[in-house]
């Protein structure tokens, strides 16, 4: 798929063509055919995202099986970013909500825990969060990914912050956020 992906101008892609592409990328991997988005490398997928152009980030936020599919990929690899040198003393429970989900009030959630020296994310750790993070599932793909700082969107006010709000701004500072080739 890198070879491919580099290959391929996504750019010239209109958003539809985009997300039919990822469909079936992601129908191969459903019908068991060995090319799936959760066997893409991080690298791979952050390439992906870098190359596409905003209104195909936004698409795939708009699309309710691959912003599933994008979002627990995140949050799955998240573990695997997670620096505990960087993070010692740290114990803390964080809430994401994401705008326009199918969840409870209109919202996808996930959970992130970090103690112990051990981070792990999911949809649904069952934890009381000490701070709780609101951002659209875009602009959440786009700092995930490398591709957009995190401390911009906090200052833009495209994150918003219910809780310990210190905690919130240091938590990118916890992963190595995969750094997009340009």
């Amino acid at each position: 798929m890198n070879a491919f992906a580099r290959r391929l101008d996504l750019g010239k892609l209109s958003p539809e063509q985009f997300i039919q592409l990822l469909e079936t990328l992601h129908m191969l991997g459903t019908s068991g055919a060995g090319v799936e988005l959760p066997s893409l490398t991080t690298e791979t997928l952050v390439d992906l995202v870098q190359r596409a152009s905003r209104e195909q980030i936004k698409a795939i936020a708009e699309h309710a099986e691959l912003r599933s599919v994008f979002l627990d990929e995140i949050f799955r690899r998240m573990s695997d970013h997670f620096v505990a040198d960087r993070a010692k003393h740290v114990n803390i429970v964080v809430g994401w909500r994401f705008s326009d989900g199918d969840g409870e009030d209109g919202f996808d959630r996930f959970q992130t825990v970090i103690e112990d020296g051990f981070c792990v994310s999911s949809a649904d750790l069952g934890r009381t969060p000490d701070t709780t993070i609101t951002v659209s599932a875009e602009d959440f793909i786009r700092m995930a990914t490398g591709i957009t700082a995190a401390a911009t969107m906090f200052v833009t006010g495209r994150v918003r912050v219910k809780g310990e709000y210190a905690p919130a701004v240091r938590l990118s500072s916890y992963f190595d956020i995969p750094t997009p080739r340009r």
